[in-house]
């Protein structure tokens, strides 16, 4: 009888399933990064995530691509940490996030990410780029501000090298951003550029990013 009162809770979207998604570098697929297992940064277990591509690689191709997380709708709920690694490249802001609707090889992904060392820039333009979403391979962040300026970024307070809570909800062709538990989406997304589609879930940093991943859950 449980198993049907939770179907009918399913069918009329009163039901959430919840589960939490083990990070362990040894079942992951790393792509330009290293990756391995910290017992206590600043608090929880976590994964640290380093970026060790070469320098003509990709933006968008330093990624952790996670087994047996196929996905289409729900939520994803993380916490993170971004900073520079040593001798960052200039232009370089800690970038991390989270890659969903993930092709097997990596080759195609939705993304949010932030850009931690924007969050309280003394400069307001860079401010209002602390958050991203990207579509790879043909929706970098760079086609997204030349054609649609701050549509698909926007502001939130960040401090490098600290943890913050990043959800992720996404429906069909939509998605929206929370930054820290607030109630109100940082960043809305009503036009995801691969439509209603499905695939993994991948771990996702930029250019001179060292960063920390924990608690990945999702829920459908």
């Amino acid at each position: 009888m449980r198993g049907a009162s939770i179907l009918f809770l399913v069918s009329l979207g009163l039901f959430a399933e919840t589960r939490t998604i083990p990070l362990d570098p040894a079942a992951m697929k790393a792509l330009n990064v290293k990756v391995e297992n910290v017992k206590d940064y600043k608090g929880p277990p976590a994964v640290r995530v380093t970026d060790v591509a070469p320098p003509d690689a990709n933006d968008g191709m330093r990624l952790v691509l996670l087994p047996g997380t196929e996905f289409a709708d729900g939520t994803l709920e993380v916490d993170v940490t971004g900073a520079l690694v040593p001798n960052a490249m200039e232009g370089a802001r800690g970038f991390v996030g989270l890659a969903f609707r993930v092709a097997a090889d990596g080759s195609r992904f939705e993304c949010f990410y932030l850009r931690p060392t924007n969050g309280r820039a003394e400069d307001q333009l860079q401010r209002n780029h602390s958050t991203q979403y990207i579509a790879f391979p043909d929706f970098p962040w760079q086609k997204a501000r030349s054609e649609f300026p701050s549509k698909y970024e926007s502001y939130t307070d960040l401090v490098p090298g600290e943890w913050t809570h990043v959800k992720i909800a996404v429906k069909g062709d939509g998605a929206r951003l929370y930054v820290n538990e607030v109630t109100q989406p940082t960043l809305i997304v009503n036009d995801l550029k691969h439509g209603n589609s499905q695939g993994g879930i991948a771990l996702w940093v930029g250019p001179g990013t060292l960063a920390h991943f924990a608690n990945l859950k999702v829920s459908r």
